[in-house]
């Protein structure tokens, strides 16, 4: 296994609280297997609150154990070679049944196939309509892996919510589960990152367009804001030399110049991220230092040093001294298309815009570089910045 790999998803020293999780869904999932009817254990948290971590521990349990017909599906295509990378040097594991979900859905309803354990990390990412373009032509993809169940194991962040396609809130999930059984396991400290629970405060607000502070100074997390790009993309590179796992990310939005859309301001010009059927996902890979990550890419994956260009659909209001989410600037239109079931408002669809920020944000272990592309709303970021040196 990639090292780089297993260091984030499996942990030799558990802490208490993961433990006591682990004890209590595996204790949810024997009782559900001896009842009746399907149910579902959600275990919900924010980024880098360790939701994965104890999700493979679940999975080395039963997915290894030959009583028990199991799977785990992931709607993410970096995050789903990792899974497979990872399964083939656990001893017993059948990497066959790392699937995505349509993949798992197709077949299951094709061959009558039932599971006993079905595994979804990142399950806001499941598709809650149909997409035949994607060749999944059910209408709710929870649904269809609950019905092919006993038990499903499922991972929630519902601010990891970007897309109309996969769009999930609480009541939809609800909605979804319908009268099945169904428990809650709450996942609240944070693993990923070494910042204080002020600082993560402070990228939430960041995002939630809440007045403007300086970045707290009270812990070993290093944040920096640069006025040119060029010079964040320099000190990236310093630290992946020192480090490795450091790399630029940004939002949607930049205008193509001259037929290239890439990531371009100041000194800084870069092409966007490339999906890349290789087995080394996007972040472990080397190459990645001279491209630009997404959340494509890079969703449910740690970094060393994240250096964060805030796009253009970002701006600043003076007077409320606030950062201002531009919807019409956001390039990505995958986030607008229409479905007939749900009508999104423009707070939704800045919501989802927030969304992508604050997870990009939170990439970085050990350190947060951040620009923005609106003149303004660097010059307010580089002045707080300045305050609290």
């Amino acid at each position: 296994m990639n090292e780089i790999l297993k260091a984030q998803f499996f942990v030799d020293d558990l802490s208490d609280d993961q433990k006591a999780k682990i004890t209590d869904i595996n204790n949810y999932i024997e009782k559900g297997l001896n009842d009746k009817s399907h149910s579902i254990a959600i275990i919900e948290g924010g980024a880098g609150t360790g939701k994965s971590v104890v999700l493979m521990e679940l999975v080395r349990q039963y997915m290894t154990d030959k009583r028990y017909k199991t799977a785990l599906v992931v709607n993410h295509p970096e995050l789903y070679k990792a899974y497979r990378d990872i399964g083939e040097a656990i001893p017993n594991m059948n990497v066959k049944s790392i699937l995505r979900p349509t993949a798992l859905i197709n077949d299951a309803q094709k061959n009558h196939k039932k599971y006993d354990v079905i595994f979804v990390d990142e399950a806001h990412l499941l598709y809650s309509k149909s997409e035949p373009y994607a060749h999944y032509r059910g209408q709710n993809q929870l649904t269809d892996l609950m019905s092919m169940a006993k038990v499903v194991v499922a991972v929630y962040d519902f601010d990891q919510v970007f897309q109309s396609k996969m769009y999930w809130d609480k009541e939809l999930l609800f909605k979804t589960i319908g009268k099945d059984p169904y428990k809650v396991f709450d996942m609240d400290f944070q693993y990923r990152m070494v910042a204080s629970d002020e600082q993560v405060a402070w990228m939430d607000d960041l995002s939630a367009e809440k007045p403007l502070k300086a970045f707290p100074n009270n812990s070993d997390f290093e944040f920096k804001v640069f006025d040119k790009a060029g010079d964040l993309f320099e000190t990236i590179k310093k630290r992946n030399k020192e480090f490795g796992m450091s790399r630029v990310v940004a939002t949607s939005g930049f205008p193509r110049i001259d037929g290239r859309h890439n990531v371009e301001m100041d000194t800084f010009s870069l092409p966007w991220d490339e999906w890349d059927p290789q087995r080394t996902p996007w972040a472990k890979r080397e190459g990645s230092i001279t491209q630009v990550g997404t959340i494509y890419t890079l969703q449910g994956f740690d970094l060393n040093y994240v250096g964060m260009i805030i796009g253009p659909s970002f701006g600043y209001d003076k007077k409320a001294d606030t950062m201002t989410i531009i919807p019409e600037k956001y390039s990505h239109k995958e986030i607008f298309k229409k479905r007939k079931d749900i009508q999104f408002s423009q707070d939704e669809y800045k919501t989802f815009i927030a969304n992508v920020l604050n997870v990009l944000m939170k990439r970085g272990k050990y350190g947060l570089y951040l620009t923005a592309y609106d003149p303004a709303l660097r010059q307010r970021l580089m002045e707080l910045d300045e305050d609290r040196k």
